[in-house]
């Protein structure tokens, strides 16, 4: 061994290729390659590839990556043949084209022609050097790098992503969607030929600024095109009739606040999303014309989500990112808020489920008294007896309480959580009553998915905000109770009854609205035959909006979303996707107050309603946990021969059942189905021995159908000195469906009327009876 290392060192022109090898590993791993890394420049992408909003990285520089194959072939013939057309072909230096350069710049006393390779633009751009002697032979060291450690099609891609197209814009992706408003995969002959001739003096062809400029350069390409033969002659032609036309430049500004949700730690540089670019910006478009009718300091937030695959196709966190007086920066979307009404049509199909109530069953919209709290109505005062459709369709609250009392406040929220709507309370409390009218909270993300279990046969599922979110989905509710809930919020509350007899609606639309406690959030969310749709309203900090509800605020945005999203299908021939009846979903003739099938001509059948059924059961009517011991649905009577009631020890006394309306109901029934009307006299030769009943109750201080005002001249607000004759315990009273204050047995209780109008003044006892009276006070 050694002799031969001293044979080769006796001969040292054997020794200096192996020499140079060595020295040129040694450099190269003394000075490697300076490849790109991640300078955090990012784009949010729309699921077509429409850049929604960009990042631009340390030096305000913003890309869109892109693969060769992802370019049009159009471009890559333009750019190597007035580029490189030997760029396959040469190991990274065009030696011919070198000396060429050389010799023109040598003849012409300046600098005419630059002989560079595709190869050596991209160490350039990798390696920055001054135009110098040794800068060039830097340039070149970077090029024999290049061509050592990549391929052909990795230098291109280089290139492709880092080429300058002026102003802050790198790479023909960025350049083409800035200058052509389209894909670098759409680019015609002409845009090709454009977008080739750019990098080479970036600053003083861009066509934004000099378009004669940068129309005279791309001639100057297509004619070489043209002369290589690369294109036809036709083509090229025509291409030369193009001018250059460029599409109003905007930068990417959609979606600004899902963009920043999305850009994390360890991003891509293209961060993909489910989103409708078209849809997003008109949203967008018609938010910021509604920001005119918002009040001072309100914000907004929009959610659409195709529930077949759930993803969503718009999502707007705030009216517009950069009015800060609205607080355009907070993302209303993830904002935890108070749902108010917006989870009753949960409540309403997990008691179908449960076997609780059907569509009709009776429910009491009556004042009602649970420890120490005392639920009103939204609207003004009580309506009595309601069936479970019309509860929940007009959004009553009372009845809402009394389901929920009955299925229990920890299993609601157990269930909603286990569907992925988890609810958040305070620290150490749990679920109560007031849950289901929106004492805890929520985010607009969860309602909507959740909502997507009445669109999705019971299932609900998470949204999907890119396109490599998988879809996961819990059972929340049957086929069936879905079904039903939805047909009521559509309209169609009673299988008997036109869906358009009661409420004008939207093709195909079910909606629900919502308000939280002191005016702090409007909710709207829709189910649409291919869209699920949310809209809330209020201020990001929490302060009250006196006036603004979730019908009068909400739902014309939600409703407006939903006429632009039918007309757009329309446009496109989209199919209204059917929505079959389920087999566990039937029709049943019920009868009040027992809210169960009974013959017509049964005296016990008030009234006779036409209910869906689930898997066929009719549940009977629910009876509310402080009903008045003694009065329930069915009572038994003893009758004699006469018809009389009479002891159960009297001769020839005889059980009759008879079925009477909830005792709580009888200020609200007409006067023939009270039970001093529907219970037979008594026999006074053997009266019936009965527990005593505590005496009616009953309003003095104003009469029904009164009509008060103040004397004339009088500014100051009308009082009224009322009092409660019956009953048993103490009072609390409510005007107009909201609680106002509670008396002792025999006090007074005094009333302060400001505004004009139709009032319902409503008392309740502990013993659950109500009084109610209506009067109208003028100015």
């Amino acid at each position: 061994m050694a002799r031969r290392v001293w044979r080769l060192l006796r001969r040292p022109w054997l020794c200096l290729p192996l020499l140079a090898v060595l020295l040129l590993v040694a450099a190269d791993r003394l000075f490697p390659l300076p490849m790109p890394g991640d300078d955090l420049a990012r784009v949010v992408l729309a699921e077509d590839g429409t850049p929604l909003w960009r990042f631009a990285d340390a030096n305000g520089v913003w890309r869109y990556p892109v693969a060769v194959g992802d370019v049009s072939p159009y471009y890559l013939d333009a750019l190597l043949t007035y580029e490189d057309r030997w760029f396959y072909r040469h190991p990274g230096v065009n030696p011919v084209a070198l000396l060429r350069a050389a010799w023109q710049n040598l003849t012409g006393g300046r600098v005419l022609s630059g002989g560079s390779t595709l190869s050596m633009q991209v160490a350039r751009l990798l390696d920055p050097h001054a135009r110098t002697l040794p800068g060039k032979l830097r340039q070149l060291w970077r090029t024999l790098q290049l061509e050592w450690h990549l391929s052909k099609e990795q230098i291109l891609t280089l290139y492709l992503n880092r080429a300058p197209f002026g102003g802050t814009l790198q790479g023909v992706a960025a350049a083409s969607w800035a200058y052509l408003g389209k894909s670098p995969a759409q680019l015609t002959r002409a845009d090709a030929a454009l977008l080739a001739v750019l990098p080479q003096a970036p600053s003083r062809l861009r066509p934004d600024r000099y378009p004669e400029r940068a129309q005279a350069a791309r001639d100057k390409v297509l004619r070489r095109l043209a002369e290589f033969e690369t294109w036809p002659r036709a083509a090229v032609d025509e291409a030369l009739e193009e001018p250059v036309l460029l599409a109003p430049r905007r930068e990417p500004r959609l979606a600004p606040l899902l963009a920043r949700r999305l850009n994390g730690a360890g991003s891509p540089p293209l961060i993909r999303t489910t989103l409708d670019a078209t849809l997003q910006r008109r949203l967008e478009d018609l938010l910021l014309g509604w920001r005119g009718r918002l009040p001072e300091r309100t914000s907004a937030a929009i959610l659409v989500v195709e529930h077949e695959r759930m993803a969503v196709r718009a999502y707007l966190g705030s009216v517009d990112l950069d009015d800060e007086r609205r607080f355009g920066h907070v993302d209303m979307v993830q904002a935890l808020r108070s749902p108010g009404s917006t989870l009753k049509p949960f409540l309403y199909g997990m008691a179908l489920d449960a076997g609780l109530i059907h569509s009709e069953s009776l429910l009491q919209d009556v004042p009602r008294r649970y420890g120490d709290y005392r639920p009103g109505n939204f609207s003004s005062g009580f309506s009595g007896p309601v069936s479970a459709s019309e509860a929940l369709a007009t959004s009553l609250n009372l009845p809402a309480v009394q389901l929920l009392e009955a299925f229990g406040p920890k299993r609601f929220a157990g269930e909603l959580r286990n569907a992925g709507l988890p609810l958040s309370l305070p620290p150490l409390a749990e679920p109560n009553l007031a849950l289901i009218l929106g004492g805890a909270g929520t985010r607009l993300q969860d309602l909507v998915s959740g909502y997507s279990a009445f669109a999705r046969e019971g299932r609900a599922a998470r949204l999907r905000l890119q396109p490599q979110d998988p879809l996961l989905e819990r059972r929340l509710l049957s086929p069936g109770a879905a079904w039903i809930v939805r047909r009521i919020l559509a309209g169609q509350a009673r299988p008997d009854r036109d869906p358009r007899a009661r409420l004008v609606q939207r093709p195909q639309l079910a909606w629900k609205t919502g308000t939280s406690y002191g005016f702090r959030d409007a909710w709207a969310i829709g189910i649409g035959p291919r869209y699920l749709v949310g809209v809330w309203i209020g201020r990001p900090d929490g302060t009250p909006v006196p006036g603004q509800f979730g019908l009068a605020s909400a739902a014309p945005l939600l409703l407006q979303v939903h006429d632009l999203l039918v007309n757009r299908d329309a446009q496109r021939g989209a199919r209204i996707p059917d929505d079959p009846q389920p087999a566990s979903v039937g029709v049943a003739a019920i009868c009040w107050p027992l809210g169960q099938p009974l013959a017509r001509d049964d005296a016990n059948c008030r009234r006779q309603r036409f209910a869906w059924t689930l898997d066929g059961t009719t549940p009977p009517t629910l009876q509310a946990a402080d009903q008045p011991l003694g009065l329930g649905l069915r009572q038994t009577v003893w009758l004699n021969a006469a018809g009389l009631r009479v002891d159960p020890t009297c001769a020839g006394a005889r059980p009759h059942e008879l079925v009477l309306w909830p005792a709580p109901l009888e200020p609200w029934l007409p006067r023939r189905e009270r039970r001093s009307a529907r219970l037979p006299a008594s026999d006074p030769a053997c009266p019936p021995s009965q527990p005593a009943l505590a005496a009616p109750l009953s309003i003095v201080g104003v009469r029904p159908n009164d009509r008060l005002s103040q004397p004339a001249g009088s500014a100051d607000p009308l009082r009224l000195k009322l009092g409660a004759l019956g009953g048993s315990g103490r009072h609390w009273w409510f005007l107009d469906g909201a609680p106002i204050g509670e008396s002792a047995v025999d006090d007074s209780f005094n009333l302060e009327l400001k505004e004009p109008g139709r009032h319902q003044l409503s008392v309740l006892d502990e013993a659950g009876q109500t009084a109610r009276v209506e009067f109208q006070v003028g100015r």
